[in-house]
């Protein structure tokens, strides 16, 4: 076994250095339970519910409840899993600190690599998302729409999104500012988009036919699959609940409750969004369909009205997806950072906000840049599948780190185990195995990317290399 193989950060450690950064100024904890469910949903309600279901539904039929069903068992057995982690390592980088306190570094760097992907490809394609509906919005408020050279990228013929570029920086304009100025934001998004989602079920509903659901397999198990694989995209934020580990109260607690809270109310919520949408109109009337719900809601009420509160839902709801996202992204880079795999840029926090001010503008930037010109729909798949590979690695992190530390303090431990990680692991390769052998090949290669920029840079740079006296720990300072 390489030596890079066996570094390993013990939860201990990797504690101990979340509390401050070379500067001495620490993350603040001004997060409670309701504002961190309010973030979690912020960051899994929106564009995979607004603008995915269409996807979904193209795939699965009526069946696509059975899709999001299966999505969500899998979340769910994953779901436990980040529980027991993120309470027994209640710090900022989520699945890569879980996997550099099991299953070592080279690991860890290329769950990174993976989440570097998962939230910049979200990020991208959810600010995307947005300026569709904000269009919609228009054209149901004022009766027009902005011109396709602004609101498109060259591959869908306009010229630059700007809608798309104008959401990522007002994100990052609010994070910069404070996590709890961005909490209090985030929770108001919540509550509100989980009200207009309510509502468009009401009315859906309210005109639902029993024949729209005929046939309801309507490309048999294959479909349902790909459904489940197509929908799992609207899951994907749940994890970003635990790259708020050092902002939280009481974290050990907090975090395990909002992760489990999170997946029950938002699979709740999917079902029946899908459920009255496609017994109001029909599968054909919803699948490939841009602004669906706003589509639904104008022909089932005869009127704009309706879809212009449902395109001002789906505003505010990819809005707040931007922002919880972002913030995730910028924790992990941050902890990353910390630890030497990427520049020390990354971790450096503000004494006057407390939060990585150059980070989140780095990032900005850069998720700006696809938002604006280019056509996210062919990695997609890919993102879906980098996050299945990274969820199947944290259910093998907790039986690993099982065995390595039993003596650790887990607030909450999960359920039936081993059976449910292994479950869990089980659930991802099947979803992975839904996404087809071109995605397999593209992620490979997407990992022998990563494996490279490790080893030509991380590995070197790697602070158990540069500090291996010291453990690694950067001294506590003011705010720790």
């Amino acid at each position: 076994m390489s030596p890079s193989a066996r570094r390993i950060k013990s939860p201990q450690q990797l504690i101990a250095e979340s509390g401050a950064d070379l500067e001495g100024h620490g993350l603040k904890r001004t997060m409670g339970l309701f504002q961190l469910v309010c973030f979690g949903i912020g960051a899994i309600v929106g564009t995979g519910i607004f603008v995915g279901l269409s996807d979904s539904v193209a795939e699965a039929g009526p069946a696509v409840v059975i899709s999001f069903v299966l999505a969500a068992i899998t979340c769910v057995f994953t779901a436990f899993s980040f529980a027991e982690l993120g309470g027994a390592i209640p710090v900022s980088g989520s699945s890569y600190s879980f996997a550099y306190a099991s299953l070592g570094e080279r690991v860890a760097f290329l769950v990174g690599w993976c989440l570097l992907l998962e939230y910049g490809v979200s990020v991208s394609a959810v600010a995307v998302g947005w300026s569709q509906y904000l269009n919609e919005l228009f054209d149901s408020l004022f009766g027009f729409q902005l011109p396709t050279a602004l609101s498109a990228g060259p591959a869908d013929g306009g010229v630059v999104n700007l809608p798309a570029v104008i959401v990522i920086l007002l994100a990052a304009t609010l994070l910069v500012r404070g996590v709890r100025e961005s909490a209090r934001a985030t929770a108001a998004m919540a509550v509100l988009k989980i009200g207009i989602l309510i509502v468009f079920c009401v009315i859906g509903f309210s005109a639902f036919e029993d024949g729209n659901l005929s046939p309801f397999a309507t490309h048999g198990t294959a479909g349902i699959t790909a459904g489940a694989s197509v929908a799992f995209f609207s899951y994907i934020g749940f994890d970003a609940i635990t790259t708020a580990g050092e902002e939280v109260k009481n974290p050990r607690r907090n975090i395990p409750l909002a992760i489990l809270i999170c997946i029950g109310v938002v699979t709740l919520l999917y079902c029946a969004v899908a459920l009255s949408a496609i017994g109001a109109l029909g599968a054909d009337a919803v699948a490939d369909k841009p602004a669906a719900l706003s589509l639904i809601v104008n022909q089932v009420t005869h009127s704009t009205v309706g879809g212009g509160i449902i395109a001002f839902g789906a505003v505010v709801a990819i809005a707040s997806v931007v922002l919880a996202v972002m913030y995730g992204q910028t924790r992990i880079l941050m902890s990353m950072s910390r630890d030497g795999l990427v520049p020390r840029v990354f971790e450096r926090v503000s004494p006057k906000s407390a939060t990585p001010v150059a980070n989140t503008w780095i990032v900005a930037c850069v998720f700006a840049v696809p938002a604006a010109f280019a056509s996210l729909d062919v990695v997609v798949n890919l993102t879906t599948i980098g996050t299945l590979a990274i969820m199947a690695v944290v259910n093998i992190a907790v039986i690993a780190l099982r065995r390595r530390d039993p003596g650790l303090t887990r607030s909450f431990r999960v359920p039936l185990y081993p059976v449910s990680p292994i479950l869990g692991v089980g659930f991802c390769c099947y979803l992975i195995w839904g996404t087809g052998w071109s995605t397999w090949v593209q992620f490979a290669v997407f990992l022998v990317v990563g494996a490279l920029v490790y080893a030509l840079y991380g590995r070197r740079r790697s602070r158990l290399v540069t500090t291996p006296a010291g453990d690694g720990a950067a001294p506590a300072g003011p705010g720790a």
